[in-house]
């Protein structure tokens, strides 16, 4: 079994909000993968006296714990699981109901020798090789799917001067209506405090014999295809054996730095917190 890991802040002076992690039993049957990216949330008040970093460390750990240890839940139910287990050791001290308590995206796999199941909730994404080659991509698209007012509103901000007053007032007014639909019915949902959200994720199963390959992706690394255009899913994938995760993030920075130079902006950070996770079966 090959595995390899590489996750990056997107600036050295804060701390990385992702998480990566490859669970493998001492007995050798099976295995599962956990990538998390935490939201790095607005300044200002978000209830919690923790910052993101504890809560992935907290929720990853927990998910890679469950995955391994209870083979009789569904990822779903595990992932559920480890919500609530992340929100008990923090209830008595932060409001839980804040919309910008600690939260993150999630991509989990778990495998055994006959079948291997995955989930994804949010903007990250899980590739499976099949071996024959064929490159799947499990993605949970309803963050591209959300109203057309909020489009508009992340439209106005980019077309505004940075440091002006009028991009601040639409920055402010975006980040309103994005999060008025985070783990809403018409909007998208994250691993925050509400273990129920974990029955919206995207989960599925496939026989053992049909997987080579997984490959977990924040969206900090699916810049090279969502952002940066260095081609398909596919070709993504093919990079990524040949150089490993650490050359797909080795990649993405210079790609993003040349953005940089060239005064093109790269969705809303010049940089993210960038992770992938290698894992051949």
């Amino acid at each position: 079994m090959r595995v390899e890991l590489c996750t990056e802040p997107g600036n050295p002076a804060r701390p990385n909000e992702d998480f990566a992690s490859v669970a493998l039993p001492a007995s050798g049957q099976g295995g599962a993968l956990v990538v998390l990216d935490g939201v790095t949330p607005p300044e200002g008040d978000d209830g919690c006296v923790h910052d993101v970093p504890w809560f992935v460390a907290r929720l990853g750990g927990a998910l890679c714990e469950l995955s391994v240890s209870r083979r009789d839940m569904t990822l779903a139910e595990i992932l559920s699981a480890a919500i609530g287990r992340t929100a008990d050791a923090h209830r008595t001290t932060c409001d839980l109901s804040h919309s910008r308590t600690p939260q993150a995206t999630v991509v989990l796999a778990r495998w055994d020798a006959e079948t291997v199941e995955h989930l994804v909730l949010s903007d990250s994404a899980l590739l499976v090789e099949s071996p024959d080659g064929e490159v799947d991509v499990v993605l949970d698209r309803r963050l591209d799917t959300l109203p057309e007012r909020v489009t508009r509103a992340r439209s106005l901000v980019r077309s505004l001067p940075e440091g002006t007053p009028e991009r601040a007032a639409a920055v402010q007014a975006y980040v309103a209506e994005v999060e008025s639909l985070r783990n809403a019915e018409d909007g998208f949902f994250t691993a925050a405090a509400d273990p129920s959200a974990a029955f919206r994720a995207i989960t599925g199963s496939r026989a053992r014999a049909d997987v080579r390959t997984l490959a977990g992706l924040t969206d900090g690394a699916t810049r090279w295809v969502e952002k940066l255009g260095e081609g398909d899913w596919t070709e993504c994938f093919a990079y990524l054996r040949k150089a490993g995760p650490q050359g797909l993030v080795d990649r993405v920075r210079v790609l993003e730095r040349e953005r940089v130079a060239a005064g093109v902006r790269v969705g809303g950070k010049a940089h993210d917190d960038a992770t992938a996770v290698w894992v051949e079966l």
